[in-house]
């Protein structure tokens, strides 16, 4: 790798890291109002990097770096009086007696993450806009992920923006009722960003670990504060149980290897055991989630000590509460998966064929490879590659492409 893809690559690594930490810091001293600048300051730094560090080197600490750089075109662009602000001296007197060495203040991304899912933003918008200025994500991989356009998801977070403008939201963190409402948008934010992360929709990577980190990160962050619930426990423990399978989960090709199928000495103990504590933690009260049912069939896959001593029909009597609590077509797939390990392929397939019928299942390529798989095991190798064939049409990333490939080839239709 040349010097120049390097540094590219630690800025990118950097940016996921970092850009909400900084930006939470900006905006708590600009004020809300002027979030739109706080990214900017950001990304220009991050812009700056990209350009200077290939030829003058990286610096010995480049997070520090990036946030001094920020903080001093922060202090410029109030100078030359590109905000409108009543008392700019007082910011920039602000700005130069908070600049710590680097990012880092989890106060101040609370602040920004629960500000971004206030009531007064709809939930679509508000996590939208978590992504983009807590989380680092572009505006076209939040569109990937919504299955929307660009411009779309630009409007979304331009109005929700103006919102926070117009009705002064400020930084402050929610108290009494409000959390409730807040912590449900947040948590969504980050079950959201590890879902991106732990099965990417495009590319050439099945799993980005620095998503994956940083969902796990916020959510030990908020678990944490004061803010904390059990559901948050619940998602953390969940969090873990599934990163804990990742070294497990691609081969040195970096193609696919589906979980009956793993070594299950490759998957992380520490991450498991970190698991076990929050869903430990996350029971205590009455207190139940569409999260704490997630956890629990997670957890009863990580105390499998091989995938035959799997417990299905305890996992199947999970998903049926989950699909309870959440009647989704996804929801449903998944369980079918589960009722082929219990009652056989030819009842799976009698659901997975009934969810046909929800538009959002034909482009869906793992309800097609479910289907394909289901088929297979059935004997009906024309109509599984038909299904394998189908999927490969849909979005999916390179290492699933490869994936229904070589399932096509193992039915050996010559």
């Amino acid at each position: 790798m040349t010097a120049s893809a390097e540094s590219g690559a630690l800025v990118e690594h950097l940016f996921r890291r970092q850009a909400g930490r900084m930006v939470a810091h900006l905006a708590r001293v600009l004020g809300p109002a002027h979030l739109d600048l706080a990214e900017e300051m950001v990304q220009e730094a991050m812009l700056r990097a990209l350009q200077g560090w290939p030829v003058q080197g990286v610096p010995e600490n480049p997070e520090a770096w990036l946030f001094r750089v920020a903080h001093n075109l922060a202090i410029d662009a109030v100078r030359h009086n590109r905000l409108a602000l009543e008392k700019s001296e007082a910011v920039i007197s602000e700005l130069k007696r908070a600049a710590p060495a680097q990012p880092g203040d989890s106060d101040d991304e609370l602040r920004l993450i629960f500000m971004c899912c206030h009531p007064e933003i709809p939930m679509e918008a508000a996590i939208a806009l978590s992504l983009k200025v807590a989380c680092g994500f572009s505006v076209r991989e939040i569109a990937s992920a919504f299955l929307s356009d660009d411009a779309a998801i630009a409007q979304r977070l331009v109005r929700a923006k103006r919102q926070i403008r117009e009705r002064q939201l400020s930084l402050e963190l929610p108290a009494g009722a409000e959390i409730a409402r807040r912590l449900d948008a947040a948590l969504a934010v980050i079950y959201f960003t590890f879902n991106e992360g732990y099965t990417a929709h495009e590319g050439d990577a099945l799993i980005r670990r620095d998503l994956c980190g940083e969902a796990l990160r916020l959510g030990r962050l908020i678990a944490s504060s004061p803010l904390g619930a059990p559901r948050v426990d619940a998602l953390v423990a969940l969090i873990a149980f599934q990163m804990a399978r990742s070294p497990a989960r691609i081969d040195e090709a970096g193609d696919l290897i589906l979980l009956e199928d793993q070594d299950r000495s490759r998957w992380d103990q520490g991450l498991i055991a970190l698991g076990f504590s929050h869903f430990d933690r996350s029971i205590v009260g009455d207190d139940v989630s569409a999260y704490h049912v997630q956890a629990a069939i997670a957890a009863t896959h990580a105390r499998a000590a091989a995938a035959e001593s799997t417990d299905w029909p305890m996992i199947l009597s999970f998903y049926d509460q989950l699909l309870e609590m959440n009647p989704s077509p996804v929801v449903a797939l998944n369980r079918a998966v589960a009722l082929s390990k219990v009652r056989g392929a030819a009842e799976a397939l009698d659901v997975v064929e009934s969810l046909g019928s929800d538009p959002k299942m034909g482009d869906y390529y793992l309800w097609l490879a479910v289907k394909g798989h289901l088929l297979s095991e059935l004997g009906e190798k024309e109509r599984a590659a038909a299904c394998f064939r189908a999927a490969l049409e849909c979005r999916c990333s390179e290492p699933e492409r490869r994936f229904l490939r070589r399932k096509l080839e193992e039915l050996d239709l010559r």
